[in-house]
């Protein structure tokens, strides 16, 4: 996984709880590097599973709600760092209808060597998106913080529900976005 996941999840340990506890989930998970990421560096997925739990079992909170709060921690970093890449999408379908024909395209040319998830659009109204997660490393807590904390951003009220999914596209999660009155 790219270094950048770990050093924001800890900047978001540290925010949210305190460096304290920071150090102790390092300490805890006991990487071979100490714990010291950096953003340009790649790290194995078992760190992080490993750093969230963890920091699950230190402070009670499910790591599937941990996932989906450091989702919308990235999101504020992305709308930060990559602005404009928020501001040519008017909508938060157009966002979502990007991921990977855009937005992975661009992360690829400065990361050659990232291991992204798939997102492919099946299906799309005015009203409704249906989004198939595809990755070996599970994240669909992550993805499903990225997309609410994304609705938020774009002010567009929507309601995110996901299912397993098979079909002729292979096997995953079905996010389904269904806008509702604001």
């Amino acid at each position: 996984m790219l270094g950048l996941v770990f050093t924001e999840f800890v900047e978001l340990v540290e925010d949210k709880f305190s460096p304290e506890v920071a150090d102790a989930v390092l300490q805890d998970v006991a990487a071979p590097h100490g714990g010291a990421y950096t953003a340009v560096g790649y790290y194995p997925h078992g760190e992080m599973v490993a750093m969230v739990g963890a920091l699950s079992a230190r402070t009670g909170v499910l790591a599937s709600d941990l996932l989906k709060t450091f989702g919308g921690h990235l999101l504020e970093r992305f709308t930060q760092a990559h602005g404009g890449m928020f501001a040519r999408h008017a909508t938060l379908f157009d966002l979502l209808s990007a991921i990977d024909g855009e937005i992975h395209v661009e992360v690829r040319k400065l990361y050659a060597q990232a291991a992204l998830p798939r997102f492919a659009v099946l299906s799309r109204d005015e009203r409704c998106l249906g989004l198939l997660y595809q990755s070996p490393r599970r994240m669909e807590d992550l993805a499903l913080g990225l997309m609410a904390a994304a609705a938020r951003h774009y002010g567009e009220p929507c309601r995110i529900s996901h299912s397993t999914y098979s079909g002729p596209e292979g096997d995953g999660t079905l996010f389904t976005g269904e806008k509702v009155a604001g």
